[in-house]
């Protein structure tokens, strides 16, 4: 999925509200998708961590 919305920020021209993509809007559409996917790892993580320790 990472891999899928990466690949697609990069080679799209235009975005979806119809503003032109330049490297650096590029650039900062993909680290907002990284912070989003650590987000979800820590969460994850810490799910994990609560579930091993009830056991």
């Amino acid at each position: 999925m990472f891999s899928i919305l990466s690949f697609v920020i990069f080679i799209r021209k235009v975005a979806g509200a119809g503003t032109i993509q330049t490297p650096a809007t590029k650039l900062a559409a993909f680290i907002v998708l990284v912070v989003f996917f650590i987000v979800i790892i820590l969460i994850q993580l810490v799910l994990l961590l609560f579930v091993k320790h009830r056991k």
